[in-house]
This record gives C-alpha cells, sequence and structure tokens, in this order.
C-alpha cells in the first residue's frame, strides 16, 4: 500500500467537528486531500449511493466512480446510472463487468449459480472486479452505514481493509435512513424507484426481495440464506 496507516486521521471528534453533514463532507475533504485520483468510490446505485455522488460532487466533480455490473441488477438500476450521468456529467462512471458474462458462467458453472453457490457467484462477479479496479487505487469510498446490519455498526470512517488490501474510507456510518431521505427530498435528488416499492437495499435482480424499510436494512437480500453481505465488506478494523 502507498499510504501508510500512521497517515490515517483516526479520531472521529476531527471529522465530526463543524459539519452538518455528520463527518461525512469532512472525511471526503480529507479523503480526496490524501488520496486524489487514487480514490475511487464503489457506487451500487441505491439511495445512499445518490447521496454519496451528490456530496463527492461537491468536493470533486471529477471523482472516479466504479458500478460492479454483475448484469444481473434491475432494469431500474441501469435507468438509473444514466440519470445520475446526465446530472453528474464530469464524474468518470465505469460499469465494471466480471470477465464472464451471465450466459458464459452458466455455460461453465450451471444456470442460475446465485441460486445454488451464491458465495461463488458473487466473488466471480463483484469481488474480482472490484479487486481488478483497486488495483490502480490506493484507497476506495463506501456507503455503509452503522444503521445497516449488525455486520456493518462497528465500521469506522477510515478502515484498514484485508480484503482488498487497501484502505476503506465510509463518509456515511452516522447517517440514519432518516438523514438520507431527508437529503435526498430536500436537493431533490433522483433515486431508484424501487425504494419506493419496498426494496431498502437493491442489488442484483434474481438476489433483491422486499425488505425492512424502516432502517434501510439489508433484510431483502439473499432472502432465504445464510448470506448477508456479497463479499465485499470484510474484516473492517
Amino acid at each position: 500500500m502507498k499510504k501508510t496507516y500512521d497517515s490515517w486521521i483516526e479520531s472521529e471528534d476531527v471529522f465530526l467537528l463543524d459539519d452538518e453533514a455528520k463527518g461525512a463532507l469532512n472525511v471526503l475533504r480529507w479523503a480526496y486531500k490524501e488520496y486524489d485520483d487514487e480514490l475511487v468510490y464503489a457506487c451500487s446505485f441505491g439511495v445512499e449511493g445518490i447521496v454519496m455522488i451528490d456530496l463527492i460532487s461537491q468536493i470533486k466533480s471529477t471523482a472516479k466512480v466504479v458500478f460492479l455490473d454483475t448484469g444481473l441488477h434491475f432494469k431500474e438500476t441501469y435507468a438509473l446510472i444514466d440519470k445520475v450521468k446526465q446530472l453528474y456529467p464530469q464524474l468518470k462512471i465505469e460499469l465494471k463487468k466480471p470477465i464472464l458474462t451471465v450466459e458464459e458462467q452458466a455455460d461453465e458453472y450451471g444456470a442460475e449459480l446465485w441460486a445454488r453457490q451464491p458465495d461463488q457467484c458473487c466473488h466471480m462477479r463483484k469481488v474480482i472486479p472490484l479487486r481488478e479496479t483497486l488495483s490502480n487505487a490506493t484507497a476506495w469510498l463506501s456507503g455503509l452505514r452503522r444503521e445497516q446490519s449488525p455486520s456493518r455498526s462497528l465500521t469506522n470512517f477510515v478502515n484498514k481493509d484485508e480484503t482488498f488490501q487497501s484502505v476503506k474510507i465510509c463518509p456515511l456510518i452516522h447517517w440514519s435512513w432518516t438523514d438520507i431521505w431527508d437529503y435526498v427530498d430536500k436537493h431533490e435528488l433522483p433515486y431508484n424507484p424501487l425504494h419506493d416499492q419496498g426494496y431498502p437495499s437493491i442489488g442484483c435482480a434474481p438476489c433483491t426481495i422486499q425488505g425492512d424499510t424502516t432502517t434501510g436494512s439489508r433484510s431483502g437480500r439473499w432472502a432465504n440464506q445464510t448470506k448477508t453481505e456479497c463479499g465485499l465488506h470484510k474484516k473492517l478494523t
């Protein structure tokens, strides 16, 4: 890694000071000053992602944004990405695809791998593509919130990411589901209409159903399975 962990600002108080955005803007200012073009935002284009993009655009209008395009997302998600590209034309938004198409994956591993071996499917279609992206970056941004799930409740602003041997920066950790929607409403931002249909967390279409919309939890992801994460957000310290 190009930056040493000794260079981090570890105190939450520093980031939270005089920031109406619960530290988010201060974290982003620090992150882009520290990493500049070596920082990439991995965006799922859920409602947290829309807030993140709007905040990022205020700090660095030409920021790098990557969407892990598994080929299995809802049509509404792709339509939203097109809207965001028009609204923030300077952002460098990349749709990162896995090596195998959905059809090629079916030929090699069998149809609907996500239903039989979801971890393997996520690894091939999300983890490996992000690893490839981060091979050219020093740090990455994520829209994780502590409120979303028990596994995310200890997430810090700045984290050591063992999965990708990187620095993972999470500006929204103190934001509530209400905070997210208040910001979207105040700034009249576009968002995925599936949120209005009871989908708090939106991923690949075959693996996402309606869920608990009170906190924006991930209850609708990988329903009826023990899986709760795609593999991008593990071992944060």
